[in-house]
C-alpha cells in the first residue's frame, strides 16, 4: 500500500468521510467514518486536513494528540476544489487537494483556554441582540396604542415608563402581557452587566489587554475581545495581513489599472465591528484626543473624506497598530502633530 502524505477529513455531527491520498496526488482510500469508530489512531504520522467550521478545533486537538500535523483550512478556499458534484466524498476530495498545495493558508488550532476565553464575548453579543428583541417588541406594541417612543436602548425607560403608568391609556388586558417584556428586559440588562464585568476583570489580568488599550478608542471590551479572538502575531506575515484578515482593506478587482471597491468585510466579524465602533468614538470626540487635531493624520482627513471612510480608516489604521504591539511588545505612543 502506498504512503498515505494527506489525509483530508470531512467533518459532520455522526459520519464523516475521509479521502486519503500519497504524495504524488493519487487516492489512496476513500471511506465513511463513524463517530465511535477507530481510525487515525493506525495511521503513520501524517497531515490532517478539515474545514475550520463547528467542531473543528475539537477534533484538531483530539487528532493532534495522535501525533498527526492537523491544518484547518477556511471552508472559502475548499469550495474551488469541488468537482461538480457536492458530496461528503467529494468535499473530503476537494480538502485533500487544496490541504497539498504550497500556497495554501490554514487556521491555527485553538486551545479550549482560548475558546473558553472567546464565549464570553459570543454570549455577551446574543444578549445585545435578544435585548434589542425586547425593546423592539415593547416599542411595536405600545405602537399599537399611539405611544410613540424613538429607537435605541436609552428609551427603553420610557418604553417601561408608559407601561409600568397607573394613569396610563393602555388596556388592561395587555399589562401583564406587556410586563413580561419588562422582565425579560431586566434579566437580559442584569447578565449584560455580569458579564461586562468580567471582561473587565480580565482586562485588568491579562497584559496584551492592557498594552493594547494605551491605543485610542480601544477599551477594556475591545482589548479583551481582541486578546481572546484574535490569533497569535506571528500567523501574519505584516500588520496589514492582519487587517486583510479582519475584513478593513479595500476589495480589488484590477487587471492592469488597480481598482479598489468597499472593505471586504471578511474574517472576524465581531472585532471589525468593535474597532468600527471604537475609531467612531475617536470621531466623536475629537476635541479631546490628540491623535485628531488639526494638523495629525486623522485629522486632516476628517477635513477632506465623508465621516464613515474616515471611521474605516481609522479602525484599519487601528489594527495595524494592534498586530503591531502583539507582535513587538510595547505600548502605543500618541503622534506629534505637524507644525
Amino acid at each position: 500500500m502506498s504512503e498515505i502524505i494527506t489525509v483530508g477529513f470531512d467533518l459532520a455531527k455522526n459520519v464523516f468521510q475521509v479521502h486519503e491520498a500519497e504524495a504524488a496526488g493519487r487516492a489512496v482510500l476513500r471511506q465513511k467514518l463513524r463517530r465511535d469508530q477507530q481510525f487515525f489512531g493506525q495511521l503513520p504520522a501524517c497531515v490532517v486536513a478539515m474545514e475550520a467550521c463547528g467542531g473543528a478545533h475539537f477534533w484538531g486537538r483530539e487528532i493532534g494528540k495522535l501525533g498527526h500535523e492537523v491544518r484547518p483550512i477556511p471552508p472559502a478556499y475548499v469550495k474551488p476544489f469541488v468537482k461538480r458534484q457536492k458530496n461528503d466524498a467529494a468535499d473530503a476530495e476537494a480538502i485533500c487537494e487544496a490541504a497539498m498545495r504550497p500556497t495554501m493558508r490554514f487556521v491555527p488550532v485553538k486551545s479550549e483556554e482560548t475558546q473558553g476565553a472567546a464565549m464570553v464575548f459570543r454570549v455577551r453579543e446574543l444578549l445585545i441582540r435578544q435585548r434589542t428583541q425586547a425593546i423592539n417588541a415593547l416599542r411595536g406594541h405600545l405602537a399599537e396604542f399611539g405611544q410613540i417612543v424613538p429607537q435605541g436602548a436609552p428609551d427603553a425607560t420610557r418604553l417601561i415608563a408608559i407601561v409600568e403608568d397607573p394613569d396610563g391609556i393602555l388596556p388592561a388586558d395587555a399589562i401583564p402581557t406587556l410586563k413580561t417584556l419588562i422582565a425579560a428586559l431586566a434579566h437580559l440588562e442584569a447578565e449584560i452587566r455580569k458579564l461586562d464585568a468580567e471582561i473587565a476583570r480580565r482586562a485588568k489580568e491579562n497584559d496584551v489587554a492592557r498594552r493594547l488599550m494605551t491605543v485610542p478608542g480601544i477599551g477594556a471590551l475591545i482589548a479583551t475581545a481582541i486578546a481572546a479572538l484574535a490569533p497569535p502575531p506571528e500567523t501574519f506575515r505584516k500588520a496589514r495581513d492582519f487587517a486583510a484578515w479582519l475584513g478593513l482593506t479595500p476589495r480589488q478587482h484590477s487587471t492592469g489599472k488597480q481598482r479598489l471597491g468597499a472593505t471586504t468585510r471578511t474574517g472576524e466579524r465581531s472585532l471589525r465591528r468593535l474597532l468600527i465602533i471604537g475609531a467612531n468614538n475617536v470621531v466623536i470626540k475629537r476635541n479631546v484626543h490628540k491623535e485628531a487635531q488639526p494638523g495629525t493624520w486623522l485629522g486632516s482627513l476628517l477635513l477632506r473624506k465623508p465621516p464613515m471612510l474616515v471611521r474605516v480608516a481609522l479602525a484599519n489604521k487601528m489594527a495595524r497598530m494592534v498586530w503591531a504591539l502583539m507582535a513587538r511588545g510595547g505600548i502605543c505612543q500618541s503622534p506629534v502633530a505637524a507644525a
